[in-house]
């Protein structure tokens, strides 16, 4: 069944020589992360000090956040720079960046696997409004995360009279892909996975550049055994094969039909969560939807709306979509963000972001870290920590409406929910709604520029991006407005003479629908 390709990982990484700029594959939770020939690149420094000086690349996050994925590259020596999307699930990474030990880049996710594809399409970079007013800008801080990063890689152009972002093109040495099966020619087929992502853009980046493609896949198969239609990276691409008979779906499962979106079936649904402040929040954001919207989960809070959908049986009435290619189904939550069970659908990761990026999502109910006066969200650097927006950028900037859910203050803060509305015992120790953000991920000026609408939801209160500023426009009941509001942010809102008392119907404990 194997073929002059098949090797060991230890083999295959020995094909990277040092300086090479690596694309690597992931999700995580360990979705499509080829974790065995991850391990076999640290085994190898660890024990010959090779490959060394690597340019890291990968568009999402990629780990466990704490020994697998991206941190099996997390050696001082092994990787000179890093350009990543999403940083959180690697703890060893960002301690290198802060350290100033590794040049620290970050660029939205989906501009990432775009420019993968540009790469492998031998043009010279990528041009979105995608960044634009943000930290990617290179007006602001170019996507560069520390002092190291010095070089710029992304330009403002001007197109048709209108600004754009450049993305500059740069030369892939190797893909690390992985798949479920593989012939003795090297084609791949995904079908055992639960998402495309950017498998076949750092694949053709790579091989168009000169490079080596290795891919890992748990079961390797006769020629001709593969139907076309599965073979999603053809074996013509492919350099070397590794065969991990243990790899599993995620870290934490080891295959489910249902997730590869292989069978359909019924979705077992979670016990209902307790009504604390995160689903209040959830609650009044699940207000938001409309039936026939095409919408977008994010990590956080967000998810709390997809998994009140699945709860309510309400997926038929709504178009769900995840940034990772993956449509329909029911999301799973927590580590496993970016699978479904019986999905509907499944494209590649460069073309679900085409469809955000050209405005196709009706509504994303997005978390965020810092929100400030001019409606500027932080999501990528808090506390001078690299964290990365994975593809909430991508989403944020496009979507016709945006509903951003997050606590109104952290660290320490207790509130309860009662049927009468909500009694808050101690305010957190650390401020979210700021007068200006860390850093700018999601630019309030560009949204209204682009005519988008903007609500921002806490449990204590709802505020609405307008031309004149943050709108005070909903208050929870039970909450004092100035003693536990506006007494509790660094700036002052504007505030209509009454503003709004959210309904009281989302702090019982079986709310109508």
């Amino acid at each position: 069944m194997t073929g002059p390709k098949f090797t060991t990982a230890d083999e295959a990484v020995a094909r990277i020589p040092d300086g090479a700029t690596v694309a690597l594959i992931g999700g995580g939770g360990g979705l499509m992360e080829a974790t065995h020939t991850f391990r076999a690149v640290s085994r190898r420094f660890l024990t010959t000090g090779a490959p060394r000086g690597l340019t890291v690349v990968h568009a999402l996050g990629i780990g466990d956040k704490m020994d697998e994925g991206l941190n099996h590259f997390a050696h001082e020596g092994l990787v000179k720079r890093v350009v990543g999307g999403h940083w959180v699930w690697s703890p060893r990474m960002q301690r290198l960046a802060a350290e100033e030990k590794i040049e620290a880049y970050v660029l939205p996710s989906g501009c990432v696997m775009q420019l993968y594809r540009e790469i492998g399409g031998g043009r010279p970079g990528l041009i979105s409004h995608v960044g634009l007013g943000t930290f990617v800008d290179p007006r602001h801080q170019g996507g560069r995360m520390n002092a190291s990063a010095t070089e710029d890689l992304v330009e403002v152009v001007r197109l048709g009279g209108e600004e754009r972002l450049f993305y500059k093109s740069f030369p892939i040495d190797v893909a690390i892909i992985r798949g479920s099966f593989a012939d003795a020619d090297g084609n791949i087929s995904l079908d055992q996975e639960a998402a495309n992502i950017d498998v076949y853009a750092a694949a053709l980046a790579a091989h168009n550049c000169g490079g080596t493609v290795i891919a890992q896949v748990r079961t390797a198969v006769d020629t001709d055994s593969l139907p076309a239609r599965s073979v999603r990276v053809p074996g013509a691409i492919v350099d070397a094969v590794v065969v991990d008979p243990d790899q599993r779906m995620s870290y934490d499962l080891t295959y489910d039909p249902l997730i590869s979106g292989e069978r359909r079936g019924p979705i077992t649904l979670a016990p209902p969560a307790p009504l604390d402040v995160r689903t209040l929040i959830a609650r009044r954001a699940h207000r938001e939807l409309r039936a026939g919207a095409i919408i977008n989960f994010g990590v956080g809070i967000g998810e709390g709306v997809a998994k009140m959908i699945a709860d309510r049986g309400e997926t038929g009435r709504y178009y769900q979509t995840v940034e990772h290619g993956t449509y329909g189904g029911s999301l799973i939550t927590g580590t496993m963000f970016g699978y479904a069970r019986s999905p509907s659908a499944m494209i590649d990761g460069p073309s679900q972001f085409d469809f955000y990026a050209g405005g196709g999502l009706d509504i994303a109910f997005l978390g965020f870290g810092e929100l400030d006066e001019n409606g500027d969200v932080n999501v990528s650097r808090l506390g001078g920590l690299t964290v990365g927006p994975g593809g909430f950028m991508d989403i944020a900037q496009n979507a016709r409406k945006v509903v951003f859910c997050g606590t109104f203050d952290t660290k320490g803060s207790r509130a309860t929910v009662t049927p009468e509305g909500l009694r808050i015992e101690r305010h957190g120790q650390i401020r979210k709604l700021v007068r200006r953000v860390e850093q700018i991920t999601y630019s309030g000026a560009q949204a209204l520029a682009r005519g988008h609408e903007a609500l921002f939801v806490t449990e204590r209160a709802v505020f609405e991006l307008t031309p004149g500023g943050l709108v005070l426009t909903e208050v929870a009941p039970g909450v004092d407005v100035r003693k536990d509001v506006l007494d509790a942010m660094d700036f002052e809102p504007l505030i209509p003479r009454e503003p709004r008392t959210m309904d009281p119907a989302l702090f019982a404990d079986r709310p109508g629908r």
